[in-house]
């Protein structure tokens, strides 16, 4: 009789009506992977393994499988929430263990660590005092919460053409230089500088034309002179003297390395006074003496002032970076994928999680766009892979075979009713 192949057709139909309710309910759940029936026919076994016209016993489901093909990707406003394009899986710490989960709907919690909605911490490299990432063991990453300590100037650098064309103002035609007139100098340029507190101290450098290529360097701090004294009072030293260009005016015969120069204790704008700077290198080899108008291309330093965390921005490689008020950012930490050469042996946990299991593999682990790893977007979430077209078809289809399978059970009651009504 057929009831056994009906009931099985009824049960196995009822398990992918299930599948494709929750592939539907979830169609909204970010991060969420779509799952599929999969079927297998039975048969009896046979005496011996002979026999060719065996009549099979129904169906049965034989397994469900999720399907990790890519979501589309949709932009948010956090910019902690993140996207894999291409393989991989975030890692999550959960009370000691690691689960893996596409859901990248992060926050930070009271302690600056990131976490996702359940509390599990976000797993990656963490980051040296320095910024530089550390490629080793992962762990939980850890946001800064306090302010970034202020760093004294150490370097200047100085690009810049100073126009060739220009007459001779120095010490050549006995004009000795006077800052308040512009008239015994040929250019000047500014650059703020800090101390170790973080206090800005404005250096001003003056060139003044003495010869054909050469040229005094001079420079005060805060409008004094760098030994703290005042320019008005006491004559200005030459921070450099006799800086000379090459006859083609491409390079610096004098000085062929950075100058060393110290600046004393001055007076800052808003009371008190700055902390001395010592031997801060100035270096003038992007310098040139060309015949066009003086002008500076770069004047950079590498001292900041103190600064408060003002926001956080991953890159697609992973890299946490921490922005501060001061315009400073620095490397936090670096978010770790991982890569399983089964993901279908994944155990679903529930809660977009997945744990690692024998027929998965071990994790394969690395930052974002390494070898067969996918890129990472911050800012974005990537979308359940589940196409609610496809599965409402799917749902028709299932409920028609629903219905066939019904109808088997119902022909073979009224087949068994012919034969009890025999006389």
């Amino acid at each position: 009789m057929a009831f056994q192949q009906g009931l099985s057709g009824l049960n196995a139909t009822s398990k992918n009506l299930s599948v494709i309710g929750n592939n539907i309910a979830n169609a909204n759940t970010y991060g969420n992977k779509s799952s599929r029936a999969e079927f297998a026919d039975i048969y009896a076994n046979a005496v011996n393994g002979s026999g060719s016209n065996g009549i099979g016993l129904g169906v049965n489901l034989s397994g469900v499988e999720q399907q990790f093909s890519q979501g589309n990707i949709t932009t948010t406003s956090n910019s902690l929430d993140l996207a894999i394009n291409g393989n991989g899986f975030f890692q999550l710490a959960n009370e000691g263990t690691t689960i893996y989960s596409r859901n990248g709907q992060f926050q930070k919690d009271k302690d600056g660590f990131i976490v996702n909605s359940a509390g599990n911490q976000l797993l990656g490299y963490a980051a040296a005092v320095d910024g530089t990432i550390i490629p080793s063991s992962v762990q939980a990453l850890k946001l800064p919460t306090g302010s970034i300590a202020p760093a004294a100037t150490t370097s200047v650098a100085l690009e810049m053409n100073l126009d060739s064309r220009q007459k001779v103002t120095g010490p050549g035609t006995t004009v000795n230089i006077d800052f308040a007139d512009a008239k015994t100098y040929n250019n000047a340029t500014s650059i703020t500088v800090f101390d170790e507190k973080g206090q800005e101290i404005a250096l001003t450098y003056y060139f003044q034309k003495t010869d054909d290529n050469k040229w005094d360097v001079y420079a005060t701090a805060n409008g004094m002179n760098l030994d703290g004294s005042d320019p008005a009072t006491s004559p200005p030293s030459a921070l450099i003297s006799g800086m000379e260009f090459a006859p083609n005016g491409g390079s610096l015969t004098n000085p062929t390395a950075p100058v060393s120069m110290d600046v004393a204790a001055v007076a800052l704008p808003t009371g008190g006074m700055s902390l001395p700077i010592t031997a801060m290198q100035f270096d003038l080899a992007g310098a040139t003496q060309y015949g066009s108008k003086f002008a500076v291309t770069n004047l950079s330093q590498d001292g900041y002032a103190p600064g408060d965390l003002t926001g956080v921005v991953i890159d697609k490689l992973g890299i946490v970076n921490a922005q501060y008020s001061n315009g400073l950012s620095k490397p936090a930490g670096q978010v770790v994928l991982a890569t399983f050469n089964n993901p279908q042996g994944l155990q679903p946990l529930g809660g977009n999680v997945w744990a690692s299991t024998h027929d998965s593999g071990d994790p394969v682990i690395g930052p974002a766009g390494q070898g067969s790893i996918g890129t990472m977007q911050s800012g974005a979430l990537e979308e359940s892979n589940v196409d609610l077209t496809a599965e409402l078809v799917n749902m028709i289809v299932a409920q028609r075979a629903y219905q066939a399978n019904a109808q088997t059970i119902k022909t073979e009651d009224q087949l068994l009713q012919t034969l009890v009504n025999l006389r």
